[in-house]
């Protein structure tokens, strides 16, 4: 079987290709530069020419502010170059393996209050920002090219590749003494190495459909940042705000817990507690 990994020089992609390395399968993993999956022209050439029995999709735009100011980047990325993907999937009938984001989902106070489990897989979507109406146009597209798909949506991702949130507040904490951390968005993380390793079982027992996938646990970004300065040994004060003290542009969910009901009763799935996972991410950096 030969693989290709779309975006692999991202957090997610080259978690990818660390994996399959230590797998005896092939696989090419090409960045953007080398194949720019917006155009329709050139994303069927170079995938004509390298002829992959599977592609795992990484490629996103993840720059939930600026979209705000380039919607149309956003939509090209997260929306016309899935399309791209899935319609040559269609066509060569191969599986398609795409990620996708907590931030499809409306992430109110109400749903908070009627899912404490999380949104399951087929709760209706709504975004509240141009980052997940885009990332939900890439969801649609694959729904409509009747290709064979694995859709997975993560939240709050971290790994040891690319820029995260527990890397930045490690950063921020080097030259600070004192912190303020946002303590009324409630989620949960999800750590590249579990996502990797749990996507492969899905794609090993030829599962398709959509699937949510996260550690197991429902924090707030300061509850998360308390057990990273506490698993680190850092000492530092932190002081639990509203949203309201960090206004973006880009409108963020109260709310963005994902269920792992469906995902969880697989057998060969293991899903981490999100201490654990943040654990064997900080034994990665090396902290």
């Amino acid at each position: 079987m030969r693989i290709l990994i779309t975006g692999g020089s991202g957090q997610l992609g080259q978690e990818w290709v660390g994996y399959l390395n230590r797998k005896e399968v092939e696989f090419i993993s090409l960045p953007s530069a080398d194949l720019d999956i917006t155009d329709f022209e050139d994303t069927n050439r170079v995938l004509s020419n390298l002829r992959p029995d599977l592609i795992i999709n990484c490629a996103a735009y993840t720059k939930v502010d600026q979209a705000e100011d380039e919607p149309e980047i956003a939509h090209q990325v997260n929306g016309q170059a899935v399309a791209n993907l899935a319609q040559y999937c269609a066509k060569k009938n191969i599986k398609l393996v795409h990620f996708s984001t907590d931030y499809v989902f409306p992430g109110t106070k109400d749903d908070m209050e009627k899912l404490p489990d999380g949104y399951p897989e087929d709760h209706p979507t709504n975004p509240v920002n141009t980052y997940g109406e885009s990332k939900l146009e890439g969801e649609k597209a694959i729904l409509e090219s009747g290709c064979d798909f694995l859709l997975i949506r993560v939240s709050w991702m971290c790994g040891k590749y690319g820029s995260n949130f527990v890397k930045t507040i490690l950063q921020l904490a080097e030259s600070r003494d004192e912190l303020k951390v946002v303590n009324d968005q409630f989620g949960c993380p999800s750590f590249t190495k579990n996502v990797v390793e749990n996507s492969w079982e899905l794609i090993d027992q030829g599962k398709e459909g959509v699937f949510h996938l996260t550690s197991n646990g429902k924090i707030t970004w300061y509850d998360f940042a308390s057990e990273i300065f506490k698993q680190a040994g850092v000492s530092i004060k932190l002081n639990p705000v509203d949203s309201s003290e960090f206004p973006t542009k880009a409108k963020r969910p109260a709310f963005s817990l994902l269920s792992t009901e469906k995902i969880a009763n697989i057998s060969g799935v293991t899903l981490v507690e999100w201490e654990e996972g943040l654990k064997t991410m900080l034994a990665e950096l090396k902290v």
